[in-house]
């Protein structure tokens, strides 16, 4: 049989067709991705690793040149001299005041706002979400003025009510509960609803336990920028005794004195201890976190 007699018998086995070009799979990037978010990860941890190990170096090694990391002896002289120097457990107490109440009260209003914008119909419901939209457009420094005016004619400056009042609910926390309750099924709660439970059986029996990682989120966040909050409680305290922990330290910062015991490494100690309840928060309620994280785009 010839070539061209071969081309034309219909009984001649077809030519297979041509491969695909195999496209490249991601267990070739996996270790570039490692390498890059290793690389990345160790940049932004670079300054807190710096300021957790200078709080335990000596004076020369605070002063070396060029920089050490590791401490040649390690020391606790730099918390004991900030003690000695500062109230630390009157401004730390203050701080935790300040951030439990301000967290707690968000978790509370927040969640009863967004419950109501997202599963109750009611006449303007519309209107006041919107009113929660633009909060959230305005910077917060601009309130900065009007919120002390009106903490001073209620006569709340440096008391505890002045530092908690002004950020006891915020639109952001609100916007968040919002989003969240909205993926509660309104079936489950009409189911309630025909069993005779009430608004507020349905909401503290059914939905809060559903919408947990969104409380957990809403709980370092707001716990986070009320422990690290400085401009409000340094216009709104006069009194030292009142101080918080960043306003102290900042006070302290500024003392030419500080030089006296350690200097910098006190100041190192102090940012330590302003640091460690935040990650001790976030220790606790990472899994909830963590999985607000992963299905907030199931929402």
């Amino acid at each position: 049989m010839t070539a061209e007699t071969a081309g034309t018998n219909p009984k001649a086995t077809p030519k297979a067709p041509p491969r695909p070009a195999r496209r490249p799979t991601g267990r070739g990037r996996t270790p570039l991705l490692y390498v890059i978010a290793s690389v990345a990860l160790l940049v932004m941890s670079a300054p807190f690793l710096w300021m957790a190990l200078s709080a335990f170096k000596t004076k020369q090694d605070l002063t070396a040149n060029p920089p050490v990391w590791i401490p040649s002896r390690w020391t606790l002289d730099n918390f004991t001299s900030l003690l000695d120097q500062l109230d630390m457990p009157r401004y730390f107490l203050n701080s935790l005041i300040v951030a439990v109440l301000v967290t707690v009260s968000n978790l509370l209003f927040c969640s009863m706002l967004g419950y109501a914008l997202a599963k109750l119909d009611f006449t303007g419901r519309s209107k006041v979400f919107a009113v929660v939209l633009a909060a959230l457009m305005v910077p917060g420094n601009l309130m900065i003025l009007p919120l002390y005016v009106l903490m001073n004619g209620l006569g709340l400056i440096d008391t505890y009510a002045g530092l908690v009042l002004p950020f006891a609910a915020g639109a952001f926390g609100v916007f968040l509960m919002r989003q969240f309750m909205q993926s509660v099924p309104d079936e489950l709660l009409e189911a309630a609803r025909l069993d005779g439970a009430g608004e507020w059986y349905i909401f503290w029996r059914i939905v809060i336990p559903l919408v947990k990682p969104a409380l957990a989120t809403l709980t370092i966040f707001t716990f986070l920028g009320s422990w690290n909050n400085f401009i409000w409680p340094l216009i709104a305290t006069n009194d030292p005794d009142k101080y918080t922990l960043p306003v102290a330290l900042a006070t302290f910062a500024n003392d030419p004195n500080r030089t006296v015991g350690g200097g910098n490494g006190m100041l190192m100690a102090g940012s330590l201890l302003v640091v460690l309840p935040v990650l001790a928060v976030f220790a606790v309620l990472q899994r909830h976190f963590t999985q607000g994280i992963a299905t907030a785009g199931l929402k």
